[in-house]
């Protein structure tokens, strides 16, 4: 196994919980193995994860900050309740991971895709989200106020009572999804997919900037036209 130990990087390495406590120290995970790994309560911060099977991997409770994970796969991985502040997340597939209560302060998601995520109850003044995908995920009561949201996937997502005043959204979608009670005060729509909204739900956007394409498409739901 010592071939597969450079420095402090661990490469193309089947990993479970003592070999992951065996290691000690900050590590470098490459193309390494960690699936259905029990990593909870674990306190791995720094650690840097690349090309990683992650795969129902639980993390729950564990302390994760400053951590790295590029081009990763963590389908179904549990991060709840850990503590995940001045993580990047990058390229990575987590679709129907758990990071419900997870603290995310200052965290960054980039091209990530987290449909079906479970991110309720995070914890998090500053979190940042870019291209990525939140398809069918919960994010409830999350506050976007004043962000700039670009090519974000918010299709079918629960962001009930979540805050989106001043925001602009940027090659973005909202198609489908929960917005109940959510607030879009002085926020710039003309940028994000409005598919599915009906008429009688447009009060929701009071205050918002629309464009004349999604005014044309709030309308046609009662028949009227717009030229």
């Amino acid at each position: 196994m010592d071939d597969l130990f450079t420095d402090r990087t661990i490469r193309d390495h089947t990993l479970d919980r003592a070999g992951v406590q065996a290691l000690g120290g900050t590590q470098v995970l490459v193309g390494c193995d960690l699936e259905d790994a029990d990593l909870s309560r674990l306190d791995l911060s720094g650690w840097t994860f690349e090309n990683c099977n992650l795969r129902r991997a639980d993390f729950s409770g564990a302390t994760l900050g400053r951590t790295t994970w590029r081009s990763c796969r963590g389908a179904f991985a549990n991060f709840a309740g850990s503590d995940l502040s001045e993580a990047s997340f990058a390229s990575s597939d987590f679709n129907n991971a758990t990071l419900k209560r997870s603290t995310l302060e200052s965290a960054r998601f980039v091209r990530c895709k987290l449909t079906g995520a479970d991110l309720s109850e995070i914890r998090a003044i500053s979190l940042h989200l870019e291209e990525t995908l939140l398809i069918n995920a919960k994010m409830t009561g999350r506050s976007f106020r004043k962000a700039d949201l670009v090519m974000m996937d918010f299709s079918q997502c629960d962001l009930r009572q979540g805050d989106f005043r001043m925001a602009t959204f940027r090659d973005c979608s909202l198609r489908d999804a929960i917005l109940d009670k959510a607030r879009f005060e002085d926020a710039d729509l003309r940028g994000a997919d409005l598919g599915g909204l009906k008429l009688h739900d447009a009060s929701r956007f009071r205050g918002a900037t629309i464009s004349t394409t999604q005014a044309a498409q709030l309308l046609g739901e009662i028949g009227l036209k717009v030229r």
